[in-house]
């Protein structure tokens, strides 16, 4: 097992309320968490379907074995536990009972917020991030091998290669959650969808052009967007509400939560062939902006993320908004410093004025360094900047 940087956060959590709710992809590593943090309670999973007839049919019946506390996973496939369970934690009154996991917002977030509120909290626990692979000597050396392998932990404590690996995972999960949810009956059209989702990360999404390409009406494809969203699949960047005398383009960016299932969806069948990859760009883009997001969320910080871009073109990757004050991130996979790479940082600071703070720019190479008032972190530098 590799140690979660989120754990010291979930025991602080659990030390203030009755519940702490557990969310995030399938085989994140909620489970494996969860058991770490709440050592000999019972563990019950609701995916099993005679322990979620047990719930669902009794839930009384079922909590009363539960007296000092259980960890239920998967909980959101049983709603009708949350009113029970906000009955069972409100009579009792201890800290840290029960801990629940989930890996779909929808439902969950809508039953636990009527139930719970005030009750529970939450951790949004995503792929491994390169801080915890680097703890424990994990980590590969070479960026593509970390582009192409990703962060699921199932690929660092197994002998499986990401491109046996994967091919299941989407198989097991991804599209079962969505049949789940969505009631899809045309599987090719979906998968299809995903595969164009993956070449449009790092991208504004254009639902119309996506429907089109995909064959399918643009409520679908927004319906769609929605449960990848849900799953923890794909997540999407809000432009900066700032216009700075600038007319601003108002659709978000989509981005994957991790590169591993973002290169197998491309297609990518080697870390090598990442090299001179046509997205390679994008797939760094999407590496840095996911694993800046995920160091925040371990941290129990929502990520105020959010990328700026006019009408002309003129873009900043990432900005990070921290104190009332924007950093502004420009992302570059390039390994060699170019001039043109501080183009966009160099313009948006002047229209920010007394709002930009500290401009930087990741990139593909190694080590840090500051020119002209930019910082440089090379991309296993991020510690630097959340």
């Amino acid at each position: 097992m590799i140690p979660r940087t989120a754990e010291p956060l979930v025991h602080e959590l659990l030390a203030g309320f009755p519940i702490v709710t557990v969310t995030g992809p399938r085989q994140s590593g909620k489970t494996t968490l969860a058991r770490a943090v709440m050592g000999e309670r019972p563990y019950v999973s609701l995916e099993d379907p005679d322990v979620r007839a047990l719930a669902t049919d009794d839930p009384r019946g079922f909590l009363s074995r539960f007296s000092d506390g259980a960890i239920l996973d998967e909980v959101q496939r049983a709603p009708e536990l949350f009113s029970y369970l906000q009955t069972a934690v409100d009579q009792d009154g201890r800290m840290g009972r029960f801990l629940l996991t989930g890996s779909q917002q929808f439902g969950l977030l809508s039953e636990i917020s009527q139930s719970l509120a005030g009750r529970s909290a939450f951790v949004e626990l995503l792929p491994l991030t390169l801080e915890e692979l680097n703890a424990v000597g994990a980590r590969p050396p070479e960026l593509e091998t970390v582009l192409f392998t990703g962060g699921y932990p199932d690929i660092y404590d197994r002998p499986v290669s990401p491109r046996h690996w994967f091919p299941a995972y989407v198989t097991a999960y991804v599209e079962r959650d969505v049949r789940q949810l969505l009631q899809v009956h045309d599987l090719a059209a979906f998968q299809r969808f995903i595969r164009l989702c993956a070449g449009r990360s790092g991208q504004l999404l254009n639902l119309s052009s996506l429907a089109t390409d995909c064959g399918i009406t643009h409520n679908t494809a927004k319906a769609w967007i929605s449960v990848l969203e849900a799953s923890y699949v794909l997540f999407l960047l809000r432009p900066h509400h700032a216009n700075f005398n600038k007319r601003l383009i108002k659709a978000p960016k989509l981005y994957f939560h991790d590169t591993g299932l973002l290169c197998w969806l491309l297609g990518l069948q080697a870390p090598e062939q990442l090299m001179v990859h046509p997205l390679r760009g994008a797939v760094f883009e999407t590496f840095v902006v996911s694993e800046l997001r995920k160091r925040c969320l371990n941290r129990g910080e929502p990520p105020s993320f959010y990328f700026w871009r006019d009408s002309n073109g003129n873009e900043v990757d990432l900005l990070i908004e921290r104190a009332g004050r924007l950093i502004p991130v420009e992302i570059k996979s390039g390994q060699t410093l170019n001039r043109d790479f501080f183009t966009g940082l160099e313009r948006w600071t002047k229209l920010a004025g007394s709002l930009a703070h500290s401009p930087t720019l990741v990139y593909g190479g190694e080590g840090q360094q500051t020119r002209n008032g930019v910082q440089i972190l090379g991309w296993e530098q991020l510690d630097a900047l959340v």
